[in-house]
């Protein structure tokens, strides 16, 4: 393979750079619809919630007022700046909603509804509440995942960026599953070392033995798979668990080839979906900082495979645990090799073409914002 044959990545500083970091939080996660996680694991599925949710480092408030409808702001008192729901660090996992008739700021007791607007502001005697409500952000709810949108009136509209994933996942019921197992994993590298290696399955033979066993086209290189379609099982094995098969029955709705293929999307900057034929494992990415990501990992099942007494997700959550430790781990050590004074930037080889999205969708995104790597 010659050079020419080659394509260069991202540059160093946006893995490792701290000035980069923020330049390119502002123009991609929060000018971007974010996913905060499922709308039951946040408690949202309720009236009258509130919860608190850190976006890369700034604290949203997500409601649902009284008739269940949703409702964003920033986690900030437009009196003094207090924050109404104080968070001294982040949650460990993915927070919960609790119950809430109104929003009152701790330090004054400026209080607000459940959708921004200011109700109270004791002894200021306002002659118009409409100009001190809550700083907005937008909330919209896509097949049970709940996004927000810091930047709103600059916000497209969300089906753009869920269409893609809609089509290829439109027949697994994403909006109707339910959670059976949860797995959180605190990920010493940025964010878009994650995604590029979700993308691409030319790790796949060493980086994941097991997994290239039960799907054997794993193994060859990433090349010639079929997404649309569905990547095939080895002989006798159908989903993603230990043995390849399992008790639980495929998800209604799926096609002949969805019930014994495995499919997946990704919706930038931060969801990625691997859909088996009987659960789906959904992974929230969380950034902390320019090399930490959290990342919730949620096994979403049929409802009523898992409201039944003999329901044990352990067979999909042994697998998903093992293959993403072993991404996980190579993850952390392309960050700490990209820290090296001796990285200039990456390179992609032909077979790694899907990778290239992270580029395409990155760089006219920070040029639209005036910045340029």
């Amino acid at each position: 393979m010659s050079t020419d044959q080659l394509m260069a990545a991202l540059p160093r500083e946006m893995y490792v750079d701290e000035a980069s970091w923020r330049v390119e939080r502002d123009a991609l996660l929060f000018a971007e619809w974010y996913c905060i996680g499922r709308l039951d694991d946040l408690g949202l599925d309720e009236a009258s919630r509130v919860v608190a949710v850190d976006v890369a480092g700034e604290s949203v408030l997500v409601t649902t007022d009284e008739q269940g409808d949703l409702h964003g702001a920033y986690n900030v008192c437009r009196h003094r700046g207090s924050q109404i729901q104080p968070v001294t660090e982040a949650p460990a996992g993915p927070p919960v909603a609790c119950a809430a008739s109104a929003l009152r700021c701790p330090y004054h007791s400026w209080t607000y509804g459940l959708d921004g607007r200011l109700l109270k502001a004791p002894h200021a005697d306002l002659d118009d509440h409409r100009p001190f409500a809550l700083n907005p952000v937008a909330v919209q709810r896509w097949e049970g995942f709940v996004f927000v949108h810091l930047t709103p009136e600059r916000a497209a509209p969300l089906h753009d960026a869920v269409e893609k994933a809609g089509l290829t996942l439109a027949n697994y019921g994403l909006a109707d599953l339910v959670t059976g197992k949860t797995l959180t994993y605190d990920v010493a590298a940025n964010y878009k070392v994650l995604l590029e290696n979700y993308n691409e399955c030319y790790h796949c033979g060493p980086v994941h033995p097991e997994l290239s066993r039960l799907v054997p086209a794993f193994a060859g290189g990433g090349t010639d798979l079929d997404w649309d379609n569905g990547i095939p099982h080895r002989e006798g094995a159908w989903t993603f668990t230990t043995t390849g098969t399992t008790t639980r029955a495929p998800l209604p709705g799926l096609d002949e080839a969805e019930r014994t293929r495995h499919k997946g999307d990704l919706v930038y900057p931060n969801l990625m979906i691997s859909a088996s034929a009987d659960h789906v494992a959904a992974f929230v990415l969380v950034p902390r900082a320019v090399d930490r990501t959290e990342v919730v990992c949620t096994l979403l099942f049929a409802s009523d495979a898992a409201a039944d007494d003999a329901f044990d997700p352990s067979d999909a959550a042994n697998l998903w645990d093992l293959v993403n430790r072993q991404d996980w781990a190579i993850c952390e050590s392309v960050q700490r090799g990209m820290s090296s004074r001796s990285y200039r930037h990456g390179w992609f080889a032909p077979m790694e073409d899907d990778s290239l999205d992270i580029r395409r969708w990155v760089l006219p995104r920070l040029r639209a914002n005036g910045s340029q790597p």
